[in-house]
């Protein structure tokens, strides 16, 4: 039998960590790291209140990355779990997503024809994609809807940047701000990623009055507690 991966989830904020914690019974412990503070479960999985944006969150993960492979404990697996918009009807209030490709959205050129991804500037990395296996293993536990997260560094505040997004990733369920930036220190690392999101707002027109932040942290703690399995189970040799 193999022995499950170490996994690493990495939030924005201390309140989504938190709501993750709340899935594990027990008191965690904190490992304090330059740079970073880890929240170590009884349950053994590391948490990590990694920032808000991709730039920060890329920061914070690789630093935790790089102190574990040095002391000789790679992970094997993280996740970028938090609360996010989702893009209606699809992803209502409430539900859990999980991404079968992290893309940034906004990382590229606005041109006279419109956004050019830096990929076709002839550069980077726009997508990445959680292992097949993985991503149906999680979908089975949590009963999540599955597609693509979008990562931006501003977060869509009108009806118009949301339908050019989704004309954009005609297959995008839900954005954040910080999955890009875990999943670019994880490959990094040559560590697989996952992203899981409870749906909080929808992605359009900002109104505060229609956040449901509580509601989506909760979400949050009881997708977990069903992720959990999954992802203990995992065999990281499966594609």
């Amino acid at each position: 039998m193999n022995a499950r991966p170490r996994i690493l989830v990495a939030t924005a904020v201390p309140a989504e960590r938190d709501a993750v914690a709340r899935a594990f019974p027990g008191a965690a412990e904190e490992v304090r790291l330059p740079g970073a503070l880890v929240h170590r479960t009884a349950a053994g999985y590391d948490l990590l209140a990694a920032g808000v944006g991709p730039a920060l969150a890329a920061a914070s993960t690789a630093t935790v990355l790089t102190w574990a492979a040095l002391a000789g404990a790679p992970y094997g697996l993280v996740v970028s779990a938090g609360i996010g918009g989702g893009f209606a009807p699809e992803a209502p209030v409430g539900s859990l997503v999980v991404a079968d490709a992290v893309t940034v959205a906004d990382l590229g050129a606005e041109t006279a024809d419109g956004f050019l991804p830096v990929t076709e500037l002839g550069f980077g990395t726009v997508t990445h994609r959680p292992p097949a296996s993985l991503v149906r293993a999680a979908v089975a536990a949590t009963g999540a809807l599955c597609g693509t997260v979008l990562t931006v560094s501003t977060v869509t505040g009108t009806a118009a940047r949301a339908a050019g997004l989704r004309t954009r990733h005609p297959h995008a369920v839900a954005e954040g701000m910080e999955g890009f930036g875990v999943a670019e220190a994880a490959a990094a690392h040559g560590v697989p990623v996952l992203e899981i999101r409870a749906v909080s707002n929808p992605v359009g027109p900002r109104d505060r009055d229609a956040w449901r932040i509580g509601e989506a942290l909760t979400a949050l703690t009881e997708g977990f507690g069903k992720l959990a399995p999954a992802l203990e189970s995992w065999n990281t040799h499966d594609s």
